[in-house]
């Protein structure tokens, strides 16, 4: 699920890492048809999000909005927790 807030992306999806600091890992999944048979396919992007304070962990949904560049392969912020993990 993607928004457009102005020129700022935000996007929802699943923590798989958070074993660096200040960083955590989001896949972000799609779906998409497949161009000759028409199935519906579920593909997924992981990107790098800021973690300020450490608060996401594995498991839990997060909704990361699109920012400038933190560092080389870090180009979004979390901006909230959806729900947490069991």
């Amino acid at each position: 699920m993607s928004k457009v807030e102005g020129r700022k992306i935000t996007r929802e999806g699943i923590v798989i890492s958070d074993k660096m600091d200040k960083t955590i890992v989001v896949r972000v999944e799609r779906t998409t048809r497949h161009p000759l048979y028409g199935k519906v396919l579920r593909r997924g992007t992981k990107v790098k999000a800021h973690d300020e304070g450490n608060e996401a962990n594995i498991g839990d949904r997060v909704t990361i909005v699109e920012c400038r560049p933190l560092s080389k392969d870090k180009a979004w912020r979390m901006d909230g927790i959806v729900r947490r993990a069991q």
